[in-house]
C-alpha cells in the first residue's frame, strides 16, 4: 500500500449523498480480479449518455475538476454493496483522498486498507467546500495526515478525522501513513512468527 502523507489538489464537487458503490462502479465491471483498470469505469453510469458520448450535465465530467485527487461529496458515502472494486475504482481514477460528512461502514474499511483517505467533516464544512469547488475555477485544498489538518490559500483551515473512534482513528492514521496494510502490519512482526514457528513440533 502507498504511504499518504500530504497532498495539494484541486477539489472535484459531488454533490450528492447516498453515493452508493454500484453508482461507483457498476456491477458489470465486476469480473476481473486485478485492482487496476478500473478507471473508464467509475461513475460510468452518470460520466456517459446512451450513445458512449461524455454527459455534459455530470459533475465531474466539468473542465475545471480534471486531474484531482480529492474527491468532496454528501453523507453516507460508499453506501450499498461491500465490493472492493469501489475503492480501486476512485483510486484508478486519480483520487486519493474522499471527503465526506459520513461513510458507509464497509466501504469507509476497504479504503483504509488500500490506502485512499476517507476524511470526515461536518455538514456545514462539507457545503461550503463545494460551494468553493463550483464558484472558483481550480479551487484546491491541501490535505495534511500527518497534522489531520485541511487548508486552502485563503486561510481555510479545519482539523479532521478519520472513524469517530479516537482510537481506530490513530491506528488507521498511522497504517496509512506508513503504507501498511494487513499484510504489512503482519511482517512488521515477521521475525517472530519466525521463531515462533521454530518452536512447533
Amino acid at each position: 500500500m502507498e504511504a499518504f502523507q500530504k497532498i495539494t489538489s484541486v477539489v472535484a464537487a459531488l454533490d450528492r449523498p447516498n453515493v452508493d458503490t454500484d453508482q461507483i462502479i457498476p456491477a458489470e465491471n465486476l469480473k476481473r480480479i486485478e485492482k487496476s483498470g478500473y478507471g473508464p469505469n467509475l461513475f460510468e453510469r452518470w460520466k456517459y449518455l446512451p450513445d458512449g458520448s461524455l454527459n455534459p450535465d455530470f459533475e465531474l465530467n466539468h473542465d475545471a475538476f480534471q486531474g484531482s485527487a480529492i474527491l468532496v461529496s454528501g453523507p453516507n458515502f460508499g453506501s450499498g454493496s461491500s465490493r472492493e472494486h469501489a475503492v480501486w475504482a476512485l483510486m484508478n481514477g486519480g483520487f486519493r483522498v474522499v471527503i465526506a460528512p459520513s461513510f458507509a461502514d464497509i466501504f469507509q474499511k476497504n479504503s483504509f486498507e488500500n490506502g485512499l483517505l476517507p476524511v470526515l467533516l461536518p455538514e456545514k464544512t462539507i457545503n461550503n467546500i463545494i460551494a468553493r469547488a463550483n464558484e472558483l475555477t481550480g479551487y484546491s485544498l491541501t490535505v495534511d495526515l500527518e497534522t489531520c489538518e485541511i487548508s486552502d490559500t485563503e486561510g481555510f483551515r479545519v482539523q479532521f478525522a478519520l472513524h469517530e473512534n479516537p482510537e481506530i482513528h490513530d491506528f488507521r492514521r498511522y497504517c496509512i501513513l506508513n503504507g501498511l496494510d494487513e499484510i504489512g502490519l503482519t511482517l512488521k512482526h515477521e521475525n517472530a512468527i519466525t521463531d515462533f514457528e521454530k518452536t512447533r513440533n
